[in-house]
């Protein structure tokens, strides 16, 4: 049987450097929702203040369900179309949704057929392959990095506090391990099926057997932790997920788009919520936004509170094109080093543009400021 998908590549702007963004396999995927995920990654490029552009990729293949065979196919055929138009000084792709080591791994071995080079034009390979330790937790960890900035300038800390956590995979699970190595309580997590609040905190070790080695529903997590509630999907309150009724004191939205609205910003700020940061690509509508605005409740945009993954994405180009490998201590010490100058630069521009801790605004005036400025000195 002959299956056919559309696949795409939209590179953005290049003015800071070579197109760079990710590629998602997802039924969802279209011209126009890469177009604006590539539009983004401009800017969130541009923030970490590396020498990156933006540029988004992607397939409505859907990998569930699928065998490696399957898999491996469509990986050489989607490579196989667009292989001229990417290279390390070029265009560099990236895992994303519905893509991960196994699939980056294809892709990568598929040019490599192609082209008989072994250029870095892809990160988020497997270590075998010149990966980079520390990538898979880096958007997960970059995340409460960039939000432990932000409270310390205000003199507050995560230690302690209830954390709410919406998603599953990797970005959700690292989230929550990094919570824990701060000393904070992250009680949720959610599927596609359903929610989970565990009171005592959530199951790390449990969580990371069922999503990352049985790839299982979180309903099973609740057969073997008994101080657990799940919550199937079809009983959310009012279609939203679950984990945004918990009352808590910092909210992290890492499972999609649009998945936090209006309704669950209401929640939040009815149950105290003081910090959201995004984890997610644009997980909050904008009326949920301005709701928070209105709140004074401090927001973290996507665009610069989940940086961390294309940043040692950058670390990962670097060590392949010096041949040296940089320990995971190394890594983290430098994710550390750029979540914390992302925050730092976004509230300079905060302050020169008096938007008070308006971060939204900040990060998209900073963001903007740099591609413009490097547009405009190369006579565009």
């Amino acid at each position: 049987i002959i299956h056919v998908n559309n696949g795409y590549r939209i590179q953005f702007n290049n003015a800071l450097g070579p197109y760079k963004g990710g590629v998602r396999f997802h039924p969802s995927v279209t011209p126009d929702i890469l177009k604006f995920l590539a539009f983004e990654q401009i800017f969130k490029n541009a923030i970490t203040g590396l020498h990156i552009g933006g540029a988004k990729g992607g397939a409505d293949f859907d990998p569930k369900g699928k065998s490696d065979k399957e898999i491996m196919k469509f990986c050489q055929a989607f490579m196989s179309s667009f292989y001229n138009s990417i290279g390390a000084d070029i265009d560099i792709l990236g895992g994303d949704i519905g893509v991960g080591a196994r699939e980056v791994g294809y892709l990568f071995g598929e040019y490599k057929q192609l082209t008989n080079s072994y250029h870095s034009i892809i990160t988020s390979k497997p270590l075998s392959l010149g990966g980079s330790l520390g990538r898979i937790s880096a958007t997960g960890y970059g995340l409460i990095y960039f939000t432990q900035t932000l409270l310390e300038d205000i003199g507050e800390t995560l230690k302690g506090k209830i954390c709410t956590i919406s998603g599953s995979g990797n970005v959700a699970i690292h989230a929550i391990e990094k919570l824990y190595d701060l000393g904070a309580i992250p009680v949720t997590c959610s599927d596609s099926k359903g929610a989970i609040h565990d009171s005592n905190g959530i199951d790390l070790t449990l969580l990371k057997n069922l999503k990352l080695e049985r790839r299982a529903s979180l309903e099973y997590y609740v057969a073997e932790r008994k101080s657990a509630t799940y919550v199937k999907k079809e009983q959310y309150e009012g279609g939203s997920n679950h984990v945004w009724n918990i009352p808590c004191f910092a909210a992290f939205p890492c499972a999609t788009q649009n998945e936090l609205g209006e309704d669950c910003a209401k929640r939040l700020i009815n149950n105290d919520v003081k910090v959201v940061s995004e984890g997610a690509n644009m997980p909050t509508t904008k009326n949920a936004i301005e709701l928070f605005k209105e709140h004074n409740i401090l927001f973290g945009p996507a665009k610069a509170a989940n940086a961390g993954g294309v940043a040692v994405s950058v670390l990962e180009m670097s060590q392949n094109s010096s041949l040296q490998y940089f320990t995971e201590e190394e890594v983290d010490e430098k994710l550390q080093n750029i979540m914390s100058n992302i925050y730092t630069d976004i509230k300079k521009t905060c302050d020169e543009y008096c938007l008070e801790m308006d971060l939204v605004s900040g990060a998209n005036i900073l963001g903007f400021k740099r591609v413009a400025n490097a547009m405009i000195a190369q006579g565009v």
